[in-house]
């Protein structure tokens, strides 16, 4: 391991994200009604507490698979606290930064490890994390241990945003 780097998993629970407030209420949601994942979470590294530079399933996503996945509101529901280029979705969310243009401001490390856990970026946010089953608070019982998405669903979300420059 390098300098600033430590690998990660997040089933240790060793990060504790108390969701507040509009962000603990979408999280609830998302797991009553998605389809929340028990399979084993995947090891990954945070580099310089911004990134995650590798991919957790090995391999990129897919752009419109992750389209599908960011607005759905079973799924990620990204469109619930973000603005986003999705006019067919007339409701969009100004919780959150207008997504458009994100991957003209962040690479595909830095917007992985903002969906899998965004208090690694920013302790102060109230974005949930979507790939952490662990160390959450007021999770429903049939869903504890589960994260919101998959390991393949969060790369697909990645490889779509990436799509979106200014």
């Amino acid at each position: 391991m390098f300098s600033g780097e430590r690998e990660e998993t997040l089933r240790t629970g060793r990060y504790l994200i108390p969701i507040l407030g509009i962000a603990g209420l979408l999280a609830a949601f998302a797991l009553a009604s998605g389809d929340a994942r028990a399979e084993e979470l995947a090891k990954f590294m945070v580099k310089d507490g911004n990134s995650i530079p590798q991919s957790l399933t090995g391999r990129p996503g897919t752009p419109e698979n992750g389209r599908k996945v960011a607005i759905d509101r079973k799924k990620g529901n990204c469109l619930a606290c973000h603005a986003m280029p999705v006019p067919e979705q007339p409701f969009h969310g100004a919780v959150g930064p207008d997504l458009a243009g994100v991957g003209s401001r962040y690479d595909a490390g830095e917007l992985r490890l903002r969906i899998v856990n965004p208090k690694y970026a920013n302790p102060d946010t109230i974005m949930p994390a979507f790939y952490k089953a662990n160390g959450l608070h007021r999770v429903l019982k049939g869903f504890e241990g589960k994260s919101l998405l998959s390991a393949e669903e969060v790369e697909d979300v990645v490889a779509y945003l990436v799509t979106l420059k200014e």
